[in-house]
């Protein structure tokens, strides 16, 4: 192997900004398709009663309970 396509290999395995969007949009779109099913859907009601058994035990502020929403779907 010469110089120059080990340079070409080294450019294909080197990480690109536009191969991490990419990875990311698609880890996104299987979340918001995971929790629209029925286990997804459960875990999200378990989330909501967690947080509401959280509040009842403890004192949480405005903004943790308007963090918690925002984490819910």
């Amino acid at each position: 192997m010469n110089t120059k396509s080990k340079a070409i290999a080294m450019d294909e395995n080197k990480p690109s900004r536009r191969k991490f969007f990419i990875g990311a949009g698609a880890t996104v779109g299987a979340v918001a398709v995971a929790s629209q099913t029925p286990i997804g859907k459960a875990v999200i009601q378990e989330i909501g009663s967690t947080v509401k058994a959280k509040e009842a035990g403890q004192q949480i502020t405005a903004h943790m309970r308007k963090y918690y929403e925002t984490t819910l779907l």
